[in-house]
């Protein structure tokens, strides 16, 4: 490649590649331009995916995302009269009950804007941990908040834990008020699709409103339909101007031009970047380093990228909130994402000092990809959601899988189902006593209970929680990214120990760490690890309830259906050969933490 083609790589907006990743891209946009990938992704051609007429029928009954921002303009009207009718009628809070895309687009919407003053505060319920969901919901008064459920399917388990819950208590406090001529439903809503979807959801001809989306959206694409619009018309966010931010960036995503072409510049950066060599750069980490103001976007896009393209061997890794190392810590499987907010003093520096833009200057100076987006203003998120949308598409057709199904998602479901199922038919039974793992005890001490996969048990107990962790590490693989999934109720506490052991973890064995809890990321991530390359290595953390909360109806508790999903999980894993070590942290997870903290220390100190 001649030297002036090499330089066209400037014309790349906000992506530095080196020459040789320039290359590789500029080979893979070649064949975008000529085979008019922005034309074909327009008019909903499958052939861009795959080559399967069943896969192709399938995919083109997932493209109406494509032509969200347009219908929902047409929406805005109703939906603002929604949010203004609540606040007359006196609504002072609403809770959005969902998972996976259905709560994350409301989450990022909530963290990034906030409520405006005398509109509804906006809680997101995506946790089955019994403290967690009262930690949410305990404080409200139920009679003047709105209880949104929230689900493609109609038919996703937590979120009708939580309706259950929230009926019950509705019911509670309409009779203690002598309300009876009023039901729960007069103080709930739903978000899904039409015709058996909402037919699922338990009193929908009850409720005070029912929104119906197209059905031929996915849940991860669904963040500028309802799902992420009536969170929004409730916080007093401007629809028009989010809307507007969208259709401009839908415009130009249209351009032919790869390197002119937001949307297909990315997903084809992404794609190209995350291929082994030789045909890519075996850079298959994506690391987001946002500016605090829109931090959250990157709880969103985890799910999107991880969910689309973590299939058949193959995928993309988001790293999302790994705290900022020194450029030394980071190992040559990167790509880094600076998400930059006009205006904003920019995220924490480094240990040493060095911002995040200092720090990008170095990784790119070092070979690391490094792609800058810059945001003018907040309301640019919903360009974002677009543009992130439209990459990830096509980043999926430069992987050679479909973006747009998740077949790997239902497996932890179903041995969640039966363990519960097996609970439902021996009351007095408990769950821990039959668990699709091995229950051999690996090591124990400080507080910790340690619990290995087949393959980490069959070399026997290890002689201290050290020894297990050390067997357990050493499993890793040299482009193995270390995962925490923690079963736990989420705290900014939790929150700030979850990062110290993802900088420990990576600054002292050079692989990225991503970090979710559970169970909101198996419906994002968790496709990724079971579906993706077989390269994660899992700790997931589990704790007691001493404190448990009844699902009213149900024949369980919550801290019993969290104890399922953990169990459900670990056996998925297990049955995909991936490493997992499970960490019970008992009755104090706070307390657990920090001794699975010190305990790595002391396993890490020599690395």
């Amino acid at each position: 490649m001649s030297d002036s083609v090499r330089d066209a790589s400037i014309s790349i907006p906000g992506v530095r590649l080196s020459p040789e990743q320039f290359e590789l891209w500029a080979a893979v946009a070649e064949h975008a331009r000529n085979e008019e990938w922005a034309r074909h992704l327009y008019e909903g051609d499958p052939s861009l995916w795959s080559t399967d007429p069943d896969v192709q029928a399938g995919i083109a009954d997932r493209l109406g995302w494509l032509a969200a921002p347009e219908h929902f303009r047409e929406q805005i009207p109703a939906l603002e009269g929604f949010g203004d009718a609540l606040r007359s009628d006196g609504f002072k809070a609403v809770i959005v009950a969902g998972m996976g895309g259905s709560s994350l687009a409301p989450e990022v919407l909530q963290r990034t804007f906030g409520s405006a003053p005398d509109w509804l505060e906006l809680r997101v319920l995506d946790s089955t941990d019994p403290i967690a969901v009262g930690a949410v919901v305990d404080d409200l008064d139920p009679l003047s908040t709105l209880f949104v459920v929230a689900s493609k399917s109609g038919t996703t388990t937590e979120p009708l834990a939580f309706q259950a819950d929230a009926w019950a208590r509705i019911k509670a406090a309409l009779d203690a008020r002598h309300e009876h001529q009023e039901t729960p439903g007069t103080l709930m809503a739903a978000i899904s699709d039409p015709g058996k979807s909402i037919a699922a959801i338990p009193h929908h001809d009850e409720l005070r409103e029912v929104f119906l989306n197209p059905p031929d959206i996915g849940g991860r694409y669904s963040a500028l339909t309802y799902v992420g619009l009536v969170p929004a018309s409730l916080i007093g966010l401007s629809l028009g101007d989010l809307l507007a931010s969208a259709i401009d960036m839908q415009a130009r995503c249209r351009e032919p031009e790869p390197a002119a072409n937001p949307g297909l510049a990315l997903g084809l950066a992404l794609g190209t970047l995350a291929r082994p060599v030789p045909a890519g750069a075996g850079r298959d980490k994506v690391t987001f380093i946002a500016d605090p103001e829109i931090a959250s976007l990157g709880s969103w896009l985890e799910q999107l990228i991880a969910e689309s393209t973590g299939k058949q061997g193959v995928g993309i890794v988001p790293v999302d909130l790994e705290p900022l190392g020194l450029a030394t810590a980071y190992s040559p499987d990167r790509v880094f994402v600076r998400l930059v907010l006009a205006g904003s003093a920019g995220p924490a520096p480094a240990p040493d000092g060095t911002s995040a833009d200092a720090l990008l200057e170095q990784l790119a100076a070092a070979g690391h990809p490094v792609i800058r987006i810059e945001l003018a203003d907040r309301i640019d998120i919903g360009g974002e959601f677009v543009r992130w949308e439209i990459a990830t598409a096509f980043a999926g057709a430069v992987l050679g899988i479909d973006a747009f199904d998740q077949p790997n998602v239902e497996e932890a479901k179903i041995l969640t189902r039966q363990l519960l199922a097996r609970h439902a038919e021996a009351a007095d039974a408990r769950l821990h006593e039959a668990p699709p793992a091995p229950i051999e005890l690996l090591a124990s001490g400080a507080g910790l209970a340690l619990v290995g996969d087949a393959d980490l048990n069959a070399a026997g107990p290890a002689d201290s929680v050290e020894a297990a962790l050390r067997r357990h590490l050493a499993r890793a693989k040299s482009n193995a990214y270390l995962c925490l999934q923690a079963y736990i109720a989420p705290s900014p506490e939790r929150d700030a120990a979850l990062a110290r052991i993802r900088t420990l973890l990576r600054d002292r064995t050079g692989r990225a760490t991503t970090s979710g809890y559970g169970p909101r990321f198996l419906h994002s991530t968790g496709q990724l690890h079971k579906g993706g390359a077989p390269i994660g290595l899992f700790f997931q953390l589990t704790a007691d309830h001493p404190v448990d909360r009844q699902i009213p109806g149900w024949p369980y508790t919550f801290g019993q259906l969290i104890d399922a999903q953990a169990a459900g999980d670990f056996g998925v894993l297990e049955s995909h050969h991936l490493p997992v070590l499970r960490v019970h942290l008992e009755a104090d997870p706070d307390a657990g933490l920090a001794a699975l903290e010190r305990a790595l220390t002391t396993v890490l100190a020599g690395s």
